[in-house]
């Protein structure tokens, strides 16, 4: 990360390049226990949150990220009611998942309590289901939270993650996978932010090993755009308990009772459609 001038940039020297936005000024910057979270008011994207110096979330394209983590899987699975939502301190996930009117209920469990807050305040429309009485927010540790949940406590289970390492490294081991597999009910379904097919391959493809080894019967990942995550081309990785994947409730996407600027049953069905390269890396 760098600020040259009027401009946030983050670099990503793996992949030869980087991504910048210019700001207008800063306007939190608070160390947590766990990580440094800022915030910045930027030229034309909104406000910008960083995390150790990371793009986490702009308030001018959120929205295609917290959709797509969030409807494809509801609408995958026969009847979504109990939700738990490991990350998503942006609370943004969770503010998606509630316009579904079958879910019962939702927790969210983020280490940080400080994400929560600076979104509270720099981002409240993403808090705006913060008070909904189907809504449980825990700070606590995810990973140790799903290992302690009863057998077949959830229908889903979101990974909102930052990227794999530090604290949400463990979020991508075989362990973890397992301890979901042991949390969902019969038919539940595990979606998690798999980072960009571009510049993390291998760790989808270590992902999907992952995944399969701790028992789930099938797995698929979905590809959308995310102009502020580094390539532009992001990627979240779904997987089913215990039976194949057989579509999604089409016709229940496409008469959903709430609004949404990106997702549509033509978008679902288009995410999952995977480009070459992929498939010859992820299938057995």
């Amino acid at each position: 990360m760098s600020l040259n001038g009027q401009w946030f940039t983050e670099e990503v020297p793996v992949a030869g390049s980087a991504f910048s936005l210019k700001v207008k000024r800063k306007l939190h910057d608070a160390q947590s226990p766990f990580q440094r979270i800022e915030v910045y008011e930027t030229e034309h994207f909104g406000n910008l949150m960083t995390l150790d110096g990371m793009v986490m979330l702009t308030t001018r394209d959120n929205f295609l990220y917290h959709e797509m983590m969030s409807h494809p899987a509801l609408f995958t699975h026969p009847n979504p009611r109990r939700v738990l939502i490991v990350g998503g301190g942006d609370c943004g996930t969770l503010r998606e998942v509630l316009k579904h009117p079958g879910v019962q209920k939702a927790e969210q469990v983020d280490i940080d309590e400080g994400v929560t807050r600076a979104s509270q305040l720099f981002f409240p429309e993403l808090c705006a289901s913060n008070n909904d009485p189907r809504a449980a927010l825990h700070f606590d540790d995810g990973i140790k939270w799903v290992r302690d949940a009863k057998p077949g406590t959830y229908d889903v289970i979101i990974v909102d993650s930052t990227d794999p390492i530090g604290p949400a490294e463990g979020l991508f081991s075989k362990q973890f996978y397992q301890d979901c597999w042991r949390a969902l009910g019969p038919g539940g379904i595990v979606i998690q932010q798999s980072e960009s097919p571009l510049y993390h391959m291998l760790l989808i493809k270590n992902m999907y090993e992952a995944i399969r080894g701790a028992g789930f019967a099938d797995v698929s990942t979905l590809f959308f755009p995310q102009a502020v995550y580094p390539s532009g081309w992001w990627s979240a990785t779904l997987a089913c308990k215990d039976q194949p994947f057989d579509g999604f409730r089409e016709d229940a996407a496409a008469a959903r009772p709430f609004a949404t600027q990106y997702y549509n049953a033509a978008i679902h069905r288009g995410a999952l459609a995977a480009p070459e390269f992929f498939l010859s890396q992820v299938t057995e």
